[in-house]
């Protein structure tokens, strides 16, 4: 009985790390030109300049909402960490053109499935901004985020650009 409810407890590790979800720039959160994103009104965390239209999920997790308008998304780790990805800012206001989701709420995704594809080009033209911002909109659960890269390139599903830890409960 020992057993079971010891390996049951070792299975939801208490960090994890979040991959690279776009191929690009990394722009610190602070530097988004959106106050929602940069004054972290909606949590904490990082955003890609992408080079292309390619969403991968960062994590290995749930998809617990795809927008209707397909240009954020919302995942779910294991362990609770909750993950908006954004696409462009003001891309609500494209109201899904351009924008493919390859995912459905409730769908299980692992670390470099496609999750969204967008005409980068479109979103250029229409939007205010390209940049992806990624936030972790559960802060008040988490005991330390870290970021260990702030600037340069990154490559989708390769480099990881955030660490969560959730607080012991």
């Amino acid at each position: 009985m020992f057993k079971k409810f010891f390996s049951k407890n070792t299975t939801i590790p208490k960090t994890i790390e979040l991959k690279a979800y776009a191929s690009g720039t990394i722009v610190k959160l602070e530097d988004v030109p959106d106050p929602v994103f940069s004054e972290k009104m909606m949590g904490d965390g990082i955003a890609i300049e992408p080079i292309e239209g390619k969403i991968v999920s960062p994590v290995d997790g749930e998809i617990i909402q795809v927008f209707p308008t397909k240009h954020a998304i919302g995942i779910k780790t294991n362990n609770g960490v909750e993950i908006l990805i954004h696409i462009g800012l003001e891309t609500v206001a494209m109201n899904g053109e351009g924008f493919n989701a390859h995912v459905s709420q409730g769908e299980k995704v692992k670390v470099g499935d496609v999750l969204v594809t967008f005409d980068l080009e479109l979103v250029k033209e229409k939007a205010k901004s390209t940049i992806i911002p990624i936030i972790i909109t559960n802060t008040d659960k988490m005991e330390k985020i870290e970021k260990p890269i702030l600037s340069g390139k990154v490559q989708a599903a390769d480099q990881v650009i955030l660490t969560a830890s959730v607080l012991n409960s």
